[in-house]
């Protein structure tokens, strides 16, 4: 049965981290935020963030500018939760990690009707990721993927990329083509693109059977990037090294409060957003 809603759901309320809009939500919030916004029509920007990418954001002002147009930048990761818990108090029990999000998320669009598409990884990983999400999801509405070539898209087939997407008829779009690139393909198609969007990284690696997820121990206590390091310590570990260790002097600062980063985005000092699909 098609979803309806009466009442629009709020975007959730964001909070500084390093000088990125960070959204205080759970997964219920965020699944209930895309399926209000397919209801009505209208796109939408959701970015998962992890250290990494907060990092990435908090480093480079032009990227982190984009990051902070999004609709919601829900806390993928354990130490973004902290974050916002530890200099923000908002009591946050779970963070909105993408694979489990892409998983909810599949779910709650079968049981209302709302079509997806999935943008992003290689053929034969959208091949096994349809297959795995058919199988669980028989009444899932996939209705188009594309695996986009490694290099930037010419403005022609950048054109024909957004019309294959919104002659489609999906509300909401999975990207799954890494940061930064599947943030700055949101950013630039906010308004072109008609679903909602969300950048959801190796979701589609991990959905397709390609990588292990960490054990839930280990994600519990925020040694998730240690699983994956050990799992691809040629490609990961300048990433983690990096990133970890200024997340850790960001956040010693904070504590001492020397950064000024405390106090919560209101809506009004926030600048407009804009998204597709009005």
């Amino acid at each position: 049965m098609p979803l309806t809603q009466a009442i629009p759901v709020a975007r959730p309320k964001r909070f500084d981290v390093f000088g990125v809009r960070v959204s205080a939500t759970s997964y219920d919030e965020v699944i209930a935020w895309c399926l209000d916004r397919a209801a009505q029509g209208k796109g939408g920007t959701i970015d998962l963030m992890a250290v990494h990418s907060l990092i990435t954001a908090a480093r480079d002002p032009k990227y982190g500018a984009k990051v902070n147009q999004f609709d919601i930048v829900a806390p993928d990761g354990q130490p973004v939760r902290w974050a916002l818990n530890k200099f923000h108090k908002t009591n946050l029990t779970d963070r909105v990690y993408g694979p489990e999000l892409t998983f909810r998320l599949c779910a709650a669009a079968a049981n209302a009707g709302v079509p997806i598409y999935l943008y992003g990884a290689t053929d034969p990983v959208l091949e096994l990721l349809e297959k795995n999400l058919t199988e669980k999801f028989p009444a899932l509405q996939i209705v188009g993927k594309f695996s986009p070539p490694f290099r930037p898209l010419t403005p022609e087939e950048d054109a024909e990329v957004v019309e294959r997407i919104n002659a489609s008829g999906a509300k909401i779009v999975f990207l799954g083509i890494g940061c930064p690139k599947q943030e700055i393909f949101a950013y630039e198609h906010r308004s072109s693109i008609k679903g909602v969007q969300l950048c959801v990284g190796a979701a589609f690696d991990f959905h397709a059977g390609m990588k292990k997820t960490a054990p839930a121990w280990m994600q519990r206590y925020s040694l998730e990037w240690l699983f994956r390091l050990c799992s691809e310590p040629g490609r990961l570990w300048k990433r983690y090294l990096v990133t970890n260790t200024i997340f850790i002097m960001l956040a010693l600062r904070e504590m001492l409060g020397g950064s000024g980063h405390g106090k919560p985005i209101m809506e009004e000092d926030a600048e407009p957003l804009a998204t597709g699909g009005q």
